[in-house]
């Protein structure tokens, strides 16, 4: 959603007007979404980077996340109707506790909701969010939730703000600007990248429609990659997990080599899911405490 700044002063606006702007283009897009069947959608709301422009307008921002957020809590009755479960993806530790406070109860009353999806990226980049999810890996071992060798790209992957969520199949970027500026970097290996010139409260159905059918075009190749990248990760944690086991067995009977057959295999397995299981478990309890704290 970028080009809120930019749209407000061609129209010689305040920048909150831009901003203003821009919701209300998402509230568009989002029903078009709506209406060609996309029941998932993940917004770039609000960078960690843009807690480095003047207080003034950072407030401003802080202060219509309030206000949308308490439009959404009128429309209550109508998000339920619907099925709209809305998540928000970032630290919300940065936020103001009252920012947070309004976060955290629209994320509450709607997160049984499993229709619709929106994804809101608040406070967020995804560097931030990898360097987060390695932290919380190195914690769960630290604590022996976690053996090391449980560490994987899966695990990483269910890790991120993102677990809940399928990676994306289309990304726009709006404003002409052709980069992802620290958005999902982890997610969009296979993902269709369409970058619009239009800035972003300008963006129109046609835009949109492009967008789609760009997407269309470079489904089955996209797919395709995405399949085989999926195959070779998981031979490649098979075959870690199969040396691991290996390596214990050497260790525990003072041998030079081990086999290691099916049975073994499948009790390791097991036991590494309980584990990744139960660290999930930590993860999500750890998020809904940060979700909940109002200090």
């Amino acid at each position: 959603m970028d080009g809120n700044r930019r749209f407000a002063k061609e129209r010689q606006q305040p920048r909150a007007q831009g901003h203003e702007s821009g919701f209300q283009k998402l509230a568009e897009t989002l029903q078009w979404c709506f209406e060609l069947g996309i029941y998932e959608v993940t917004v770039y709301a609000f960078s960690i980077e843009n807690f480095k422009r003047s207080k003034e307008e950072v407030d401003g921002l802080m202060e219509l996340t309030k206000r949308k957020v308490a439009k959404l809590m009128e429309e209550k009755d109508k998000i339920m109707e619907h099925g709209v479960c809305i998540r928000v993806l970032g630290d919300l530790t940065l936020l103001p506790p009252d920012t947070r406070e309004a976060v955290a109860e629209v994320v509450r009353f709607s997160k049984n909701n499993t229709k619709c999806f929106l994804n809101v990226c608040l406070a967020y980049t995804s560097r931030h969010e990898i360097a987060e999810a390695v932290k919380l890996t190195a914690e769960g071992v630290e604590l022996g939730i976690l053996e090391p060798s449980d560490v994987t790209e899966t695990l990483l992957d269910k890790t991120l703000y993102t677990n809940k969520s399928p990676d994306p199949d289309l990304l726009i970027r709006t404003s002409g600007e052709t980069r992802l500026s620290d958005f999902l970097l982890w997610q969009t290996s296979h993902t269709c990248l369409i970058f619009e010139k239009a800035l972003w409260p300008a963006f129109s159905i046609w835009d949109f429609y492009h967008a789609i059918l760009c997407y269309q075009w470079n489904y089955t190749k996209l797919k395709t990659e995405k399949d085989k990248t999926e195959r070779y990760k998981l031979t490649k944690e098979l075959e870690s997990l199969k040396q691991s086991i290996a390596h214990k067995q050497i260790q525990a009977q003072n041998k030079e080599t081990s086999q290691v057959d099916e049975h073994e295999i499948e009790e390791a397995i097991k036991r590494k899911d309980e584990r990744q299981q139960a660290f999930l478990s930590f993860v999500d309890e750890r998020r809904q405490q940060i979700l909940e704290s109002r200090c």
